[in-house]
């Protein structure tokens, strides 16, 4: 049971138990999701089963995308709306162009504090269990690229936004900067990842649903959800081996190829058979690093 379930991930529910509940589903023996939701967050969760599971980091490292609302006025322990209020400040009036003159300084490369209810570790330990015990530890800031940030709508107290994001971007710790930055506060009250590198949330297929078809036609009637590892890397180059190279990749040793990329990761095939993600080296040669059914 090789390849890549699109979930839809509900509001409510810890991206881990919806993992182990797709594995189940799908009899898998291994699983990974690629970037955890918090529980208060539905959406587009790429949970990678079987041999895709090597495949898992590169998603991990793809660019995401959301929608979510900054409730104003209020700061949280959390920065969600899970959190207890922790501060009430008052909302000035807010017009579009004021908001878009904000926003403007949010995108581009910019720093971040990692929130205390984070999984980023503190001397071996997650912060998120530092932050359970009544602890706060000075973090260092983080660089992250907001390549989008867009208003969808503005409310007296309330702003829907879009963002495309590098890895590593705390919506929570934006939303609370925006805030702070329109002379106030805030938390996120809604979020909903729509987009994990290639894949978007309009492929993706609710726990429920898998639900019902398991119950009616067991695992065989999923299969229809799992897509081909491969897809996860539509964007880079292939590179097909012949027989004879092949063999040698599957060795791990690199190998020249004739008219292959000069540079950057590539998708390693042997005639239609997805081998794996190899890397050009510094001479020109495909050097495996990541080969699936070996």
């Amino acid at each position: 049971m090789d390849g890549i379930v699109l979930l839809d991930k509900p509001v409510g529910m810890t991206s881990n138990a919806a993992l182990q509940s797709v594995k189940r589903l799908f009899l898998a023996r291994k699983a990974g999701h690629t970037g955890s939701l918090d529980p208060l967050a539905s959406g587009l969760l790429p949970l990678c089963l079987g041999e895709a599971t090597k495949i898992s980091p590169f998603l991990l490292e793809a660019d995401k995308r959301y929608r979510f609302t900054i409730r104003l006025g209020e700061r949280t322990t959390t920065g969600d709306a899970e959190g207890e209020v922790v501060e009430r400040r008052p909302v000035p009036s807010l017009e579009r162009e004021q908001v878009e003159a904000v926003l403007a300084r949010f995108r581009g490369a910019i720093e971040q504090i990692p929130p205390m209810h984070s999984a980023v570790k503190y001397r071996g330990q997650p912060l998120y269990k530092l932050a359970f015990q009544g602890l706060e530890v000075e973090r260092r800031p983080r660089v992250v690229t907001i390549h989008r940030l867009e208003l969808l709508r503005l409310g007296p107290k309330e702003l829907e936004l879009d963002v495309i994001c590098s890895k590593g971007t705390y919506i929570r710790t934006l939303a609370e900067d925006i805030g702070a930055a329109l002379g106030s506060c805030g938390h996120v009250s809604a979020l909903r990842r729509t987009a994990v590198g290639p894949f978007v949330d309009e492929q993706a297929v609710p726990l429920e649903r898998l639900r019902e078809l398991a119950e009616g036609g067991g695992p065989e009637a999923l299969d229809r959800f799992l897509l081909p590892m491969e897809e996860a890397l539509r964007h880079w180059p292939v590179v097909t081996l012949s027989p004879d190279l092949a063999f040698y990749v599957r060795q791990g040793q690199p190998v020249f190829v004739p008219r292959a990329p000069t540079e950057g990761w590539v998708r390693l095939r042997a005639g239609d058979r997805f081998l794996g993600v190899g890397l050009i080296l510094d001479d020109g040669r495909v050097a495996p690093k990541r080969l699936v059914g070996v």
